[in-house]
C-alpha cells in the first residue's frame, strides 16, 4: 500500500450535521520497537485473545496521544520506516490494542509485525536495531463481510452489571458514547467508558436491547443506530452479537502541509 495525500471537500454525515473542508489522514513521523512476549493480547485495551483475530495479530502498543485513555482503541494504522536500505514501501498496517508509557516511541509491535517492516531479505538486520525511524498515518478499518459486533465482557454480571466492547469497527472514527434502550422504546440509558474499549452500566434495561452509539468524525459527530434487538434478553458473558451495522465514515484530521501541497512519500 502506498501513503498518498487525500484532501476532502468535506463528509456528509447523517442527519443535520454540517460539511467541513478539510484534509484527512495526516501523515506523522516518529519512532517504533518491538518486543518478543505476547503483552498485547492482555492489552488495555481489553480484547485479550480475540486480538489475534482483528488484524492477523499485527496489532501495536500505542502511546498516550494515540491510545487516548482508550477513545484510541481499535483504530487502524499504517506504518513504515524510512531508511531506504532496509525498509519496505509499504509497511504494515496495525491495529491499537494496548497503552505504552513509554516516551521514546508512538508504537510497539510483537517482533513479528515488526519484521514486517523490512524488506523480504532484511528483517534481521531491522529487528537488530531494536528501534527505528517511522512514518505513520491512521488509516480506515477494513472487515469485509463483518457488520461491528458487541462483545460480552468479563467483567460483567448478569443481570445486574453489563459491560460491553466493539469488535470490527470499520471506517476511522471513534466511538464517543453509547445508548441501550429496550426494543421498541425510546428510553435511552448512558453506558459509561469503563476502560479501554468497554463500556458498562450499572442495571441494564431488561428484555431484548437495542443499542446506538455516538461517533465523531474529526471535526462532527453522527449517531450509528443498530435497529432491532442486538443484545438478548438472556445476554452471556464472553457472547458476541451482530449489531447488523457497520461504520464506514472516514474521519477528518486539518493539518499542515497537507492543506496546502502534497507530500514527497518516496524513499
Amino acid at each position: 500500500m502506498e501513503f498518498k495525500t487525500l484532501c476532502c471537500a468535506g463528509l456528509m454525515l447523517m442527519f443535520f450535521f454540517p460539511t467541513v473542508f478539510c484534509c484527512d489522514r495526516c501523515l506523522h513521523k516518529s519512532k517504533v520497537s518491538y518486543y518478543s512476549s505476547s503483552q498485547t493480547v492482555n492489552g488495555a485495551c481489553g480484547y485479550e485473545s480475540f486480538a489475534t483475530a482483528l488484524n492477523r495479530g499485527n496489532v501495536a502498543t500505542a502511546s498516550a496521544k494515540i491510545y487516548r485513555e482508550g477513545v484510541g482503541c481499535g483504530g487502524c494504522y499504517q506504518i513504515r520506516c524510512t531508511d531506504p536500505a532496509i525498509c519496505s514501501k509499504s509497511g504494515v498496517k496495525v491495529v491499537v490494542s494496548d497503552f505504552t508509557r513509554s516516551n521514546q516511541t508512538d508504537f510497539v509491535l510483537p517482533s513479528s509485525t515488526f519484521s514486517m517492516l523490512a524488506q523480504p531479505t532484511k528483517s534481521s538486520m531491522l529487528v537488530k536495531m531494536g528501534i527505528v525511524d517511522i512514518e505513520y498515518k491512521r488509516m480506515p478499518c477494513e472487515y469485509p463481510g463483518k457488520n461491528m459486533t458487541v462483545k460480552i465482557d468479563k467483567i460483567s454480571n448478569y443481570p445486574n452489571f453489563l459491560a460491553v466492547q466493539f469488535l470490527y469497527q470499520g471506517g476511522q472514527t471513534d466511538i464517543m458514547g453509547v445508548e441501550v434502550a429496550p426494543v421498541g422504546t425510546s428510553n435511552w440509558k448512558f453506558m459509561t467508558r469503563n476502560h479501554g474499549a468497554v463500556w458498562s452500566m450499572q442495571q441494564p434495561p431488561e428484555g431484548p436491547m437495542s443499542l446506538r452509539l455516538h461517533v465523531t468524525s474529526g471535526y462532527d459527530g453522527f449517531w450509528v443506530w443498530a435497529k432491532g434487538a442486538v443484545l438478548p434478553s438472556d445476554w452471556k458473558v464472553g457472547s458476541i452479537y451482530d449489531s447488523g451495522v457497520q461504520i464506514k465514515e472516514i474521519a477528518q484530521e486539518g493539518c499542515s502541509p497537507c492543506d496546502s501541497q502534497d507530500w514527497d512519500l518516496s524513499l
